[in-house]
């Protein structure tokens, strides 16, 4: 699986050129589904704000970008539909497109609904993840970022890549989402752990990740 870990979508042409380049052919010829799971779990989520990243409407750009087609995968109905009418969706789509909200609320249901065990298979889809979807496929988010809590009590994800993500860096909105807060995060995470901005976002390809940015970011190693 090839990553595209961003903190607010495709928000500017360098990012657009690393999706691209990721899918390897135009939007237009590639078929998406989108995942609002996530947004169901955050404190601030409510149904406008869902239907609004499913009908391309949110100022984070995801869903809205000219796919050839756009389905819904809601991760939460899918314990109930047999396994091998959504895997053959899943494997036949080119991106899953991966809302924001609550990152160990989409764990949780990535794995209760049998997506993240299919991951490591899905050799060719390009993830593309904004906010809590990208940093689901982190190991660690860290003791800020909960709000919902899972059974186990940690915040551990999925261990996808080997490194965190702090996003909204310095955001105009997200006062607590500083600098120095992201220092002080960071200082909690073991392993590497990058703070992006909205402009910001991470490629993952053939096991390397690098930088794609219009904005400022940084690495804590």
């Amino acid at each position: 699986m090839r990553l595209l870990l961003t903190s607010a979508g495709v928000k500017n042409p360098s990012i657009h050129r690393a999706l691209v380049d990721l899918l390897g052919k135009p939007i237009a010829d590639s078929n998406a589904l989108c995942i609002p799971t996530a947004g169901y779990g955050h404190p601030q989520a409510s149904p406008d704000r869902v239907w609004r990243f499913i009908s391309g409407r949110s100022p984070l750009p995801m869903c809205e970008l000219g796919w050839k087609s756009l389905g819904v995968l809601e991760l939460t109905a899918l314990p109930g539909i047999d396994e091998e009418r959504w895997v053959s969706w899943v494997r036949e789509t080119d991106v899953l497109l991966v809302n924001g909200g609550d990152a160990l609320y989409l764990c949780h249901w990535m794995r209760q609904s049998g997506l993240a065990e299919l991951l490591p298979s899905l050799h060719e889809t390009v993830w593309v993840g904004l906010s809590a979807g990208s940093m689901v496929m982190t190991p660690r988010i860290g003791e800020d970022f909960v709000g919902w809590k899972p059974h186990t009590g940690d915040d551990s994800t999925l261990g996808v890549v080997d490194f965190s993500i702090f996003p909204h860096l310095d955001h105009e909105l997200l006062p607590e989402n500083t600098m120095a807060d992201a220092e002080r995060w960071a200082a909690g995470i073991p392993g590497p752990a990058y703070a992006i901005d909205d402009e910001t976002a991470i490629r993952v390809a053939d096991g390397t990740a690098d930088v794609v940015s219009e904005g400022h970011w940084k690495l804590f190693s």
